[in-house]
Parts: structure tokens; C-alpha cells; sequence
């Protein structure tokens, strides 16, 4: 598919994602060198108790990971901090983990979690539909891996920090999604034993109003539902991404839109760890959020459901260092201490 960068006056147009992605008629798509509206150069860029670094983690896609991790001293000097693998969201289209709402959400998330955070990026639609975002987080999940048992990982920048046995997933919409998917791949998977024993332990997946679908509507995606119109993330827009992402011709109750669609795995023999979902009140996503979550708790699943009744889709990413981000951050940590000395028995919402 052709990429173009971005210029005035083109007429042709046929999907448009707030100016930053363009498809023409012709196939090329368009996507505009100049940071998003919503990334103000006002986020901070650096933390005054978080180093930070940026690495490659797969050359031939050219994919990029930052990683984040308090500086020491304190409650952190002497011993190793869980890792949060994070996704960043954008339908699938959008985002990268050098955008500053990203960026700023995981320097913050580091200082306060107490955590070694690893912000991952994965190809984007429409030049990459899926699977393949989902095949980069498997990808990077493998990364993980090799550097946790090498010598030379990144000349001991994660590893002297990073405790390879509390590791988990997380992920904002499109994110969320993903981990999602990389759960199930995990727990659907033989356990291993002897030499072929995992080199890192997913302890938990913590999904930030994951970005779901469905051919049929829920109540808050409903057009009389006042959030449908919304002019940011409205129901054309959630629609969009999908058109953009999913394999052509696909619908979406595609399983990586709707994880209970007709073609969709089964989920009963899933070996879930704790999960953690967060939903909003005032999303379009929300009532497939909690769906979502219900239906794993009716399954037995060790899910926990918390929902901020009053805040927009995204609102940690629309405003990192908001209270509301800062409660947010509190409940994952509260979570990953929980997660980390949880017993076999499942937590329901």
C-alpha cells in the first residue's frame, strides 16, 4: 500500500482520521508528520525520579520500545521492580509510544507504580492490518524473553531492574485489546517444564478500556445514546478503525474485534492470572467493558471490574497528570502487589 506524506488540497479523500491519517482513492495513505492536537509539547517530557531510554526491538520492522524505570534510592534501592509491558491505544491506526500523552502517561505511571515500564510500539493499520499488531506484541513478549536470560541486554539497564517473575500486560483501548489476545494465547498454551520453562512469568493482564466490537450494538454505541455523536470518539470513528484494521473484508465480529463473536475461541478453558478491567461511565465502549468482564467472572475467571463513572474514554492519556490518572495509577499498583501475593483462588468482580 503506498505512503504518502501528508499535503494540502487533496480532493480525493475516502477516510479521514482527524487529519493525522488520510487514505485516497487510489490506496495511498496519508499520514501527517506533525504531532497530534491532542499531545500539547506542555507534557512533561522527563520525570525528576524516572530515568528513561528508547531501544529497537525488532530492526527489520523497525519497532521501537521505550523503557522507563525509577531512578533509585528509596523504597526501589536494592531490589527489583515489576515490569509493565504497556500497548498504547489508537484504534489500531493511530499512536506510538513517542507520542507525548504516551510518553508522559508512562513516565508518571513508572514514578508512582514503583515500576520498570516497557512502552511498546506495533505496526499500524491501514498499511498493516491485522494480526499484525498482535503478532508485534507476541514479538515483543519474545524480546522480552531473550533479554531476560542474555548477557548483553541493553548493557544491564533492564535486567539490573527489572524482576522477570512479576511481569504483566498492559494496555489502553487498542492496547487492551491486545493483551486481550495475548492472554488467551498464553493460557490456551501447554505449560512448559523442565529447561523449556518460561524465562518471565506474566503475573496479571491489565486491560484500560480495551477497544472491543460487534456487528450488533450495545446500549452505549446505541445512535439515540448521547455519546454517539461525541466529536472526538463517536460511533463513525470507532467504526472507521475497524474498517481500516481488521483483514478486508472482515466484519466486526471478527475474533480480534468481538472475543465472543460466533467465530471466536472459546474462552472456558482459558487459564487466566488475575485480570484487572477498567471501564469509563462516559464511553461508547463502556457497556462492552463491562460485558466483557462479567462474562469472565461468570466463567470462573480471577477478573476485577473498577469503573470511573464520570471520565471520558482514555482520560489518563488526554490528561496524564490529572487526580483521576493518579487514583488510576494507584488501583494497577494496588493490583500488581495483590496479583504478586494472590493465592490459587479466584477473585471475582
Amino acid at each position: 500500500m503506498p505512503v504518502a506524506v501528508a499535503a494540502s488540497g487533496d480532493t480525493n479523500v475516502v477516510e479521514d482520521l482527524y487529519g493525522i491519517l488520510r487514505v485516497l482513492s487510489d490506496g495511498t495513505v496519508v499520514r501527517s508528520p506533525d504531532p497530534p492536537e491532542f499531545c500539547p509539547v506542555t507534557f512533561p517530557c522527563d520525570h525528576p525520579s524516572v530515568q528513561w531510554k528508547e531501544a529497537v526491538y525488532d530492526k527489520g520492522k523497525n519497532l521501537r520500545v521505550r523503557m522507563y524505570k525509577p531512578s533509585g534510592g528509596g523504597e526501589q534501592a536494592g531490589r527489583k521492580l515489576p515490569v509493565l509491558v504497556h500497548f498504547h491505544g489508537g484504534g489500531f491506526c493511530l499512536g506510538s509510544c513517542t507520542w507525548g500523552n504516551f510518553h508522559s502517561f508512562c513516565l508518571r505511571l513508572a514514578a508512582e507504580a514503583g515500576a520498570v515500564v516497557l512502552s511498546a510500539g506495533y505496526r499500524l493499520a491501514p498499511e498493516h492490518r491485522l494480526p499484525a499488531a498482535l503478532d508485534d506484541a507476541a514479538g515483543f513478549l519474545e524480546w522480552l524473553r531473550e533479554q531476560s536470560v542474555s548477557t548483553e541486554a541493553e548493557d544491564g539497564w533492564l535486567t539490573e531492574a527489572a524482576d522477570f517473575g512479576r511481569v504483566f500486560v498492559t494496555g489502553d483501548s487498542a492496547g487492551g485489546t491486545l493483551a486481550h489476545h495475548l492472554a488467551v494465547s498464553a493460557g490456551s498454551a501447554t505449560p512448559k517444564h523442565g529447561d523449556d520453562v518460561d524465562s518471565i512469568t506474566i503475573k496479571g493482564y491489565i486491560l484500560l478500556m480495551p477497544f472491543f466490537g460487534g456487528v450488533d450494538r450495545t446500549r452505549s454505541e446505541a445512535v439515540e445514546f448521547p455519546l454517539a455523536e461525541e466529536p472526538f470518539l463517536n460511533l463513525a470513528v470507532l467504526d472507521r478503525f475497524w474498517r481500516l484494521s481488521l483483514p478486508e473484508g472482515a466484519s466486526r465480529d471478527h475474533p480480534i474485534a468481538n472475543p465472543f463473536g460466533a467465530d471466536s475461541p472459546g474462552l472456558g478453558s482459558v487459564k487466566f492470572p488475575p485480570v484487572l478491567v477498567v471501564s469509563s461511565g462516559t464511553d461508547l465502549l463502556h457497556d462492552r467493558t463491562v460485558d466483557y468482564a462479567e462474562r469472565l467472572a461468570g466463567m470462573g475467571k480471577p477478573v476485577k471490574v473498577v469503573d470511573f463513572p464520570n471520565d471520558p474514554h482514555g482520560f489518563f492519556t488526554q490528561d496524564p497528570w490529572s487526580e483521576t490518572t493518579g487514583e488510576l495509577i494507584r488501583l494497577v499498583s494496588v493490583f500488581v502487589v495483590d496479583s504478586c501475593v494472590a493465592v490459587a483462588a479466584p477473585k471475582t468482580a
